[in-house]
C-alpha cells in the first residue's frame, strides 16, 4: 500500500475507509478541535496531537511524548479500527499531524494506513458538520519497538556513530537561532538537518518519488535510510521526514520519539550550535 493517497483516490474510495482528521496548531492546541466542529471531511473523525497522539508530559520527556500505545489502540478500535481496516489521516498543514498517526499506526503494527496528500487544501469533495458513528471494532495491537530509539541509544550513538540522526526542525533551530519553543537552542551533536518542509511542492503536496529519492540520496550521501534516526523538536515532525523516507521507497529510518525538546531537558546531554 502507497503511504499516500490523492483527493481524487479518496473521494472514489471513501466508503472503504476510516478518515482521522488530524488538524492542529501548536500555537493554538484547540484551533484543530474547533476546525473540525467547522467542517471536515465526510465520516471523519477527530485526534488531538495532545490529548490523543501524544502521552503525558514529565518534563524530562519532551512536549509530545508517545502515548500509551494500549490507550492509542483502544481509542483507534472505539473508533472502528480493525486489522483489516484502512485508516486516512489528514490535515490542513502539509501532513506534518497526519503523520505523526501514520507513524503511531505502524508502531502498533498496524500497516494499512495512508495520509490525504495536500490534506484539506487538495480535498474538492465537499464537507460536513455532521458527526460519525461510532462502531468498535475488536483490535489487539502488535507493537514494532525496533521503529523507534530511546535517548540513552541517541547520547551513546554520539560516541560510537552506529546510525545518522536528521533534524526535521528548520536550518535556523537546527544552528540555534531563533528558537522559541524549547529553553535550548541547537542540535544533536553529528546530527544533520532536513526540515519536512522541503518534502512538499508550492501546492502543499508532497514532491514526486523520484526528487524526494534524489534529495534524501543526496543529502545521506550513501548511507542507508536504515542507518538514521528522525528527530526534531518533539517527534512530529520527524514522521514527516518518515513519512518522506517512505514515499521515496527509501525504508527503514526510526524515530527518537523524545527529540531536541527531551534532550535539551538535562543539561548534562551535550549539543552543538553552528551559530558564531
Amino acid at each position: 500500500m502507497t503511504p499516500l493517497i490523492s483527493a481524487s483516490q479518496l473521494q472514489e474510495q471513501l466508503a472503504d475507509v476510516l478518515l482521522i482528521d488530524c488538524r492542529h496548531d501548536l500555537a493554538n492546541p484547540q484551533a484543530g478541535r474547533l476546525a473540525y466542529a467547522e467542517g471536515h471531511l465526510p465520516g471523519a473523525h477527530f485526534l488531538h496531537l495532545d490529548d490523543d497522539l501524544s502521552g503525558l508530559k514529565t518534563g524530562t520527556n519532551g512536549r509530545h511524548p508517545l502515548p500509551d500505545p494500549q490507550i492509542l489502540a483502544n481509542k483507534l478500535a472505539s473508533l472502528g479500527v480493525s486489522r483489516n481496516r484502512r485508516v486516512v489521516a489528514y490535515d490542513a498543514q502539509g501532513g506534518m499531524y497526519a503523520a505523526r498517526l501514520w507513524w503511531l499506526l505502524r508502531w502498533l503494527g498496524h500497516d494499512q494506513v495512508q495520509v490525504l496528500d495536500g490534506g484539506m487544501a487538495a480535498w474538492q469533495g465537499g464537507v460536513v458538520k455532521d458527526l460519525p458513528v461510532s462502531v468498535a471494532a475488536k483490535w489487539v495491537p502488535e507493537l514494532r519497538p525496533e521503529l523507534k530509539v530511546d535517548v540513552k541509544e541517541v547520547l551513546e550513538n554520539i560516541q560510537s556513530a552506529v546510525f545518522t540522526v536528521v533534524d526535521a526542525r528548520s536550518p535556523s533551530r537546527f544552528m540555534g537561532e531563533g528558537e522559541t519553543m524549547d529553553p535550548v537552542g541547537g542540535h544533536i551533536p553529528g546530527a544533520i538537518n532536513r526540515f519536512f518542509q522541503d518534502n512538499l511542492q508550492e501546492d502543499g503536496r508532497f514532491k514526486s518519488v523520484d526528487v524526494l529519492k534524489a534529495e534524501w540520496q543526496q543529502l545521506l550521501a550513501g548511507l542507508d535510510a536504515g542507518q538514521t534516526v528522525q528527530q526534531c523538536g518533539s517527534g512530529v515532525t520527524a514522521c514527516h521526514n518518515l513519512l518522506a523516507l517512505e514515499v521515496a521507497g527509501l525504508s527503514g529510518a526510526r524515530l527518537y520519539a523524545g527529540s531536541w525538546s527531551e534532550w535539551c531537558a538535562d543539561a548534562a546531554r551535550p549539543f552543538a550550535c553552528l551559530l558564531t
